[in-house]
This record gives structure tokens, sequence and C-alpha cells, in this order.
């Protein structure tokens, strides 16, 4: 009686084999394998190429932001004065100067008016234009552009043009002449006029900016959520109210932000508007406050110390915006 051996093919000896040294191998665990370096990071070059093009613009940043700031830090603790040398270090006494300072808190208390009014005009009226905007069709294209031009004018430009609305003599007064109105109001002559006339020329040419980003954030609304909306029974009110303003939560939050350090930055459309008057600090701000202290007063310590409280100022002020505004992002 014969026997029948049965061989075994060699691949198949050699697989339980390879699985149970691969079974036996340590593998790396995640901290491990996050640590490498990556293949195509080395690649490309390393660290050192990213180095070369983030050089340019970390110099930039360096020389035209940080470089200043340190800058006016120094002058502000110092009597500087470029036609009174020599240059002596007074500390703080600058910085406590300005709680005394008359002309400093009118232009302070300037500063915040503007600073509200731009802040609820552009976010008002900008969300209001975006929400009758937010259709199809060349025509609200062509509004859309119509309204951003402002933005990319600049701000002497815009200045130059309301002024010539605006004067006693102006457009404006002229028209309410012809509709019978025999003493037209001083829009830029009128002390108790003027700041709510430069506010309100400052809101308009940022009023596109804010089209233009809630149009943006309009339109990354999902319909399914309207559509969701309109099946439960809500009202074009309540879908506003439930739907678009908590999706509108980060444009409402880049606008706001936006608006207030343009507000607290006035200057262009003072200077050209008003030069501060019609009254003695009538409508000055603070960027106009430190421009006329360093340039036509030539204290350059005494300015610097203004920039460095505004600096602290819209700082506070923008961080604390941002960190209320981006809670509400994740509240809504």
């Amino acid at each position: 009686m014969r026997t029948r051996t049965q061989t075994r093919p060699e691949g198949s000896a050699a697989a339980p084999a390879a699985k149970d040294a691969a079974a036996a191998r340590p593998q790396d665990s995640p901290a491990q394998r996050s640590s490498r370096p990556s293949r195509r990071f080395r690649q490309n070059g390393g660290p050192g190429r990213f180095a070369v093009f983030a050089a340019p613009g970390l110099l930039a940043y360096l020389a035209l932001v940080l470089v200043p700031i340190g800058m006016t830090t120094g002058y502000s603790l110092t009597n500087k004065n470029p036609f009174n040398p020599p240059t002596q270090w007074v500390g703080l006494s600058n910085l406590t100067s300005l709680l005394s300072d008359d002309d400093f808190l009118k232009a302070l208390q300037n500063t915040i008016v503007i600073t509200v009014i731009v802040t609820l005009v552009t976010n008002a009226g900008g969300l209001a234009i975006a929400l009758l905007l937010d259709r199809r069709g060349w025509l609200y294209n062509a509004l859309r552009s119509v309204f951003f031009v402002p933005v990319v004018l600049s701000a002497v430009v815009v200045s130059v043009i309301w002024q010539s609305i605006l004067v006693d003599d102006g457009l404006l007064n002229t028209v309410l002449r012809q509709l019978s109105v025999d003493h037209p109001p001083g829009w830029l002559s009128d002390p108790s006029l003027a700041l709510y006339t430069v506010s309100w020329v400052i809101a308009w040419q940022g009023l596109g900016f804010c089209v233009v980003i809630y149009l943006a954030g309009l339109q990354g609304i999902p319909q399914e959520l309207y559509e969701a909306a309109a099946i439960d029974g809500c009202g074009p009110m309540m879908r506003f109210r439930n739907v678009t303003w908590p999706m509108l939560a980060p444009a409402v939050t880049i606008n706001t932000v936006m608006s207030l350090i343009g507000g607290f930055k006035a200057y262009d459309q003072i200077q050209v508007l008003t030069n501060g008057g019609p009254g003695p600090n009538t409508t000055s701000t603070l960027a106009f406050q430190v421009v006329q202290t360093a340039f036509n007063g030539n204290h350059v310590g005494y300015a610097s110390a203004m920039a460095v409280a505004m600096l602290i100022l819209v700082a506070t002020v923008s961080v604390i915006a941002l960190g209320w505004l981006q809670k509400r992002e994740v509240s809504s």
C-alpha cells in the first residue's frame, strides 16, 4: 500500500512566518510618528526654504510696525523736541499728564462718539443693503460694485467730494434753498452738527466694506436651512432671527472689529473737512491731536505718549470686542 505524501508550497509556509514576524515587530506610537519630519517637508527643502519665503514679510512687519512702535514708546518717556534740545528722560509723566489735559480728553470724547456712530451705521446699513442685494442678476452685481467704490477711494478724495456738498454754499444747501428752506443747517460750520457730519462721512466710506462681508456671509448660508425653516412655518422675520442672524456671526465679528478700529484712527476726514473745528477741538480726534502736537507743536515726546495711549485703548477695545463676539459665534 502506497502512502501519499503532500508537500506544502514554499510560499504558503513563508506567509505565516512573515505575518508572525510583522506582528512581533514593535510598532511606532502615534507620538513617534507625528514627531518625524515628513518626507515631503524634507524634499521641499526643510525649514530653510520656508524661512526664505517668510523673511521679506517678517522684515517688512518688523521695520514698518514693531520698530516704529518701539521708537514711539521710547519717545513717550522723554520730553523730545527737535527744536529744543537736549532730550531728557521724564518717565511716565507724559502719560499721567494726559489725564488732566483738556484737549486730549475732548479728543478722546470725540473719538468715542465717532467710533460708536461709525460702528452702528456701517453694520446696520451694511446688513440692510446686503439683504437687498443678495439676489442674482446683472443689476445686483452692478449695484455691489457701486457700493464698494468708496472703499477703494482715498479718504482725502472722499472728503473733498463731501466738502463740496456739505459747505454752507454747497450742493446740499443749494437744493434745500430751492425747496424753500431759508436757513439750511451749517453741516460743517455749526459746532453742534460738525462732529456728526464727519461721522457720517466716515461711515459712508466704510459702508461698502461691510456690505461685501455680509454678502459673503449670506451667500455661504445653506439654502436647506431656509427650506427647513419654511416647512416649519417660519416667516421672513423668524427665518432672519433663527437662521440668518446666527449664521452671520463671523461676518458681524469682522465688521464690528474693523469698524471700531476705523473709528478710533479717524484722521484724514477730520483734517480735510473741519481741521478740528469749527470751534476749539470740536471735531478733534486722538489721531488728529497726535499729529497736531507732534508736527505743529513740535512736542514729539508728548505726542508719542498720546499715540501710546491710543494704541493701548484701541488694542484693549478690540480684544474685548473680539473675545465677546467670538463667544457669540460659538453659542450661535
